[in-house]
C-alpha cells in the first residue's frame, strides 16, 4: 500500500503526510449501481462521466484523502453515486493491523463550512415567513450584541461576511462548552467582541462567528435550537437520514473520521489559518472527531450528511425550493440567497478575490471553486476539499466529501481537476439562466411590474417608524416583544396554498 502522485519523486515523501493506498483500487471503491442512470438519459457522455470517477481515483491515489464520496445529479436524476477509501482505520495515523471500515455512499462526512448554506436557508425561510427581515439589526433579536458598536450590524451583514467580527476567541471553541445546544458562551463572547471593521464595509470570510448568531436568531424567533427547526422543516418532510448539525451519541462510529494530510504547516500560513479557524489547524482537525464537537450544534461548521442528501439539498434549491412534491422555499427565495452580494473583490480573511450570495460561495468565470465557466453555481467550499454546489445552467447538484483535511500538498491541482471535469461533462442551457439584474442584484427583470417585483411587507411603514423610535432611545427592541406574524404553511404536494402578502 502507497500513496501515488508527486510523492514518488525523491525528496517529498518525508514531507508530505498521506495515507496508505491499496494497490488494487477496486477492492475499496462502492458503486450504487441501483441508484446510477444512464447517462446518456439525461444527455451526458458515458465517457465523460467515466472521466470524472477515473479523475476521483487519481485523487484517491494521492493518499491524501483516506475516503472520499461523491453524488453527482443532472436533472434531478443520479449520474454518480460512489465512494472509494476507508471511512476508518485507512488513514497516515492508523496501525496496518487497525480494523478498516469501508466507505460507501451512506457514509456521513462533516461537511464543515459548506454547513453554511444550511443555517442560511433558515434564516432565508424565516424571512420569507415575515417572522424576521434581512436587513433587521442583529440587536434587536440578541440586544447584548449591540455592545462596543454594533448596532448597525445586520442579518444581512451576517450573511454576506460583512459583520467585522471574522475571528472568534479560542476559549469559545473549548470542546466541554459545546455540549450546550444554545452555544450561549460563544454568543456571550461575540456580543462582548469589538468589530475589527464597520458593518456592511470589509469583506472578510467569518468561518464560525456568523454561524453563531445566525443560529441564535433562529432560536430567539422560533422559541427552537437551530438543530429542532431543521428537523421540522427539512430533514423530516424529505426523509433525510442525518442532514443536520451533530449527531446523536449511537451514529458516532457511523461518520467518517478525518485525518490530518499534506505538507506540515509553517509560518506565516500556520497563523493565517489560526485566524480563520480561531484555533491551531491540526487542533481543529483533532476536535472534529471527538464526541463533544460530533454531538454539539455549530451552525457554520459541524452538518454531517451524505453525499447523495447534500446534493438533494442542493437540487431543492434548483427546483426553486420544491423537492419530491414537498414545497420548503418560494422561488423568488432562492434568487435572492443566492443573488450576487460580493463582486469579486478581496476577501481579507482568505487573501482572494471571491464572489458571495447571502450565504452561498459562487463560481466564476475563471476564478471558481466549481470549474471554469460557472458564473451561476452557488454552493459553498468546506475545510478542506469538501465542495457541494449547484449549476442552474447545467442542471447540475453535487457534493464531493472527503476525510483528508490538508492545507497544500503538491497534488492540489487535483482538487480542481475532479470539479472542472464534473462541470465540462454536463452541457449549458443558456436558456435557464436568469437574467442578470435578477440574478446577480436581486432586483426583478427588466418589464417585471412593479406592484409585483415590490410589494411592501405588512406592517412594514409601522415597523420602521418603531426602529426609529427605539433608535433614538438609544435601545434595541427584544425579538421577544415583537408582534407575531403568521406562520406560512409548506405544502407538501399540489399546488401552494394562497398566502398574505409578500415581502
Amino acid at each position: 500500500m502507497n500513496g501515488r502522485g508527486l510523492s514518488d519523486l525523491w525528496f517529498l515523501p518525508a514531507v508530505v503526510t498521506r495515507a496508505p493506498v491499496p494497490h488494487d483500487v477496486e477492492s475499496v471503491q462502492t458503486i450504487d449501481h441501483d441508484a446510477e442512470i444512464d447517462p446518456r438519459a439525461v444527455g451526458l457522455d458515458p465517457d465523460s462521466v467515466e472521466d470524472i470517477w477515473a479523475a476521483t481515483i487519481r485523487w484517491y491515489q494521492t493518499g491524501i484523502h483516506p475516503a472520499i464520496s461523491l453524488c453527482m445529479r443532472v436533472r434531478g436524476q443520479i449520474v454518480l453515486k460512489r465512494a472509494i477509501g476507508y471511512s476508518h482505520g485507512g488513514g497516515p495515523e492508523d496501525s496496518p493491523a487497525a480494523p478498516k471500515v469501508l466507505a460507501t455512499p451512506d457514509t456521513p462526512f462533516n461537511a464543515y463550512s459548506a454547513s453554511k448554506p444550511m443555517v442560511a436557508m433558515v434564516i432565508h425561510l424565516l424571512d420569507q415567513r415575515h417572522q424576521l427581515h434581512l436587513d433587521d439589526p442583529v440587536c434587536e433579536y440578541i440586544p447584548d450584541f449591540a455592545r462596543h458598536g454594533k448596532e448597525s450590524v445586520t442579518i444581512r451583514h451576517v450573511l454576506t461576511h460583512r459583520a467585522g467580527i471574522p475571528t472568534l476567541p479560542e476559549e469559545a471553541m473549548d470542546l466541554s462548552l459545546l455540549e450546550d445546544v444554545t452555544n450561549r458562551n460563544a454568543v456571550a463572547l461575540l456580543c462582548d467582541a469589538r468589530p475589527t471593521s464597520r458593518a456592511g464595509g470589509r469583506l472578510a470570510y467569518h468561518a464560525i462567528t456568523g454561524g453563531f448568531l445566525l443560529g441564535e436568531i433562529v432560536r430567539r424567533v422560533t422559541g427552537k435550537n437551530i438543530r429542532t427547526v431543521i428537523d421540522d422543516e427539512f430533514r423530516k418532510p424529505l426523509g433525510w437520514r442525518w442532514m443536520n448539525y451533530g449527531v446523536k451519541r449511537r451514529d458516532i462510529d457511523k461518520v467518517a473520521r478525518n485525518y490530518f494530510t499534506g505538507f506540515p504547516l509553517v509560518p506565516p500560513l500556520r497563523s493565517i489559518l489560526h485566524g480563520v479557524l480561531g484555533v491551531d489547524f491540526e487542533h481543529a482537525i483533532e476536535a472534529s472527531n471527538d464526541p463533544r464537537f460530533l454531538m454539539g450544534v455549530l451552525p457554520a461548521a459541524n452538518l454531517f450528511g451524505t453525499a447523495d442528501e447534500i446534493s438533494q439539498f442542493y437540487q431543492l434549491l434548483l427546483n426553486g425550493g420544491e423537492l419530491r412534491g414537498v414545497r420548503v422555499f418560494e422561488p423568488r427565495t432562492v434568487w435572492r440567497a443566492t443573488a450576487e452580494q460580493s463582486y469579486g473583490e478581496l476577501d481579507f480573511t482568505l487573501g482572494v478575490p471571491l464572489r458571495y450570495g447571502m450565504g452561498f460561495m459562487l463560481g466564476g468565470d475563471w476564478l471558481s471553486l466549481y470549474g471554469l465557466d460557472t458564473r451561476h453555481a452557488f454552493g459553498h467550499l468546506g475545510f478542506t476539499n469538501v465542495v457541494t454546489w449547484a449549476d442552474p445552467q447545467r442542471h447540475l447538484a453535487a457534493a464531493v466529501m472527503t476525510s483528508g483535511k490538508p492545507a497544500l500538498y503538491p497534488e492540489l491541482y487535483q482538487a480542481f481537476t475532479l470539479t472542472h471535469a464534473i462541470t465540462q461533462a454536463c452541457p449549458k442551457d443558456e436558456a435557464v439562466a436568469p437574467a442578470r439584474s435578477e440574478r446577480e442584484t436581486g432586483r426583478p427583470r427588466a418589464g417585471t411590474p412593479a406592484k409585483k417585483a415590490a410589494r411592501p411587507r405588512p406592517g412594514a411603514a409601522k415597523a420602521a417608524t418603531a426602529k426609529v423610535a427605539r433608535a433614538k432611545a438609544g435601545a434595541a427592541k427584544p425579538a421577544a416583544a415583537r408582534k407575531p406574524r403568521a406562520k406560512a404553511v409548506r405544502v407538501r404536494a399540489g399546488k401552494p396554498k394562497k398566502r398574505g402578502s409578500k415581502a
